[in-house]
């Protein structure tokens, strides 16, 4: 667990959803997020689903579940947590309201109460690697 206390990364950026755009929740985004005070910022390069050794399940779901579980494998060895995210990328091979559901889900999951990050998904015929289904980048910042 992230050693900073839940005040600090909600003191490194605000995220917002004004009351004039539609409410993004039941989406598992935000419309906007404002950093103001940080001393990292961290880019975490797209994470795929692949396990330790490199391999990759056939199932949408196995990987996307792989992927943001290596998302918090590489923020905790920065000593970071997945709610220092403020910004997500999210590319997804022949994308579907199936899989977007199931992508929901599992950020729900993640997020639980909390306010989800700005994210953006983008659909894509393929990624770096024939196999992969989804590839999750992020923008953290921690105090």
């Amino acid at each position: 667990m992230h050693s900073k206390s839940s005040l600090s990364r909600i003191q490194a950026f605000t995220l917002i959803n004004p009351n004039t755009l539609y409410n993004p929740r039941a989406f598992a985004y935000s419309h906007i997020a404002e950093v103001k005070h940080f001393l990292r910022i961290l880019h975490i390069s797209g994470q795929g689903g692949e396990n330790q050794q490199g391999q990759l399940s056939r199932d949408f779901a196995e990987q996307t579940h792989q992927a943001f579980l290596n998302l918090q494998h590489a923020l905790e060895h920065v000593d970071a947590h997945i709610l220092d995210i403020a910004m997500l990328r999210i590319l997804v091979v022949d994308h579907s309201p199936k899989k977007h559901q199931f992508l929901i889900q599992e950020m729900q999951l993640l997020w639980k109460d909390h306010p989800f990050p700005a994210c953006t998904l983008i659909p894509v015929p393929c990624l770096a690697l024939p196999s992969m289904l989804i590839e999750i980048e992020a923008t953290a910042y921690c105090l």
